[in-house]
């Protein structure tokens, strides 16, 4: 019998990224929709992630926590799903994943708080600047279809995830190769059903 998958989230969350890599991997799992305050902070969650937040996949004994590791181990635990090139030829797909969970993350963070880096101290931060990390995106989006080559990988749909919301509450300039790659994953049908559930999670509206 295979092991069980129960993913804790929370639609207003980075969750939704691994959400979408689940809907990818097409095996069944639990979600447990957890808010944000005491339900996060609750001691039996607190000893699957001492954070406190979400994304949290178990898989049997396995815990596995922070997005972008998340979806690298869905797509090892994984291998029929397709979503990771074989261990020789995973350079860019690590270097990608990496990217986005450091230089790019780190860089639009900053730039969201209003932290600006002096010149003399960008060798300090390790992204440099946000123009320095959106040319080196810009560069691996426009050299082929996806990130680790010319298939689909979790790499993509990590950095995509960021890209797109980037680009849809402007934290990320819409460039037209960042807006193109992006149209080539909002489609996906993983991606599509992934958005659904998650939007169906969401809290009610005031008044609604």
């Amino acid at each position: 019998m295979a092991e069980a998958l129960t993913f804790y989230t929370n639609p207003m969350s980075r969750g939704r990224i691994a959400r979408w890599m689940l809907e990818e991997v097409g095996e069944p799992y639990r979600a447990v929709v957890l808010g944000y305050g005491p339900p996060m902070q609750d001691p039996e969650y607190r000893r699957l992630n001492p954070m406190a937040k979400v994304p949290t996949l178990v898989h049997g004994e396995t815990v596995v926590t922070e997005c972008a590791a998340v979806c690298a181990y869905l797509a090892d635990a994984f291998p029929a799903a397709g979503l990771a090139p074989e261990p020789a030829r995973r350079g860019a797909y690590y270097r990608w994943l990496f990217f986005g969970a450091g230089p790019l993350e780190a860089a639009v963070t900053n730039q969201a708080l209003g932290v600006e880096v002096p010149d003399e101290k960008r060798g300090f931060v390790g992204y440099g600047s946000l123009p320095r990390v959106l040319d080196t995106l810009e560069t691996a989006v426009s050299g082929s279809d996806y990130l680790a080559g010319d298939r689909f990988t979790a790499a993509d749909v990590y950095v995509g995830s960021q890209l797109g919301f980037g680009l849809r509450f402007g934290s990320i300039e819409a460039r037209p190769a960042f807006t193109a790659y992006w149209q080539r994953l909002e489609g996906r049908p993983a991606a599509v059903r992934a958005r659904e559930l998650d939007d169906a999670a969401m809290p009610p509206k005031e008044g609604a």
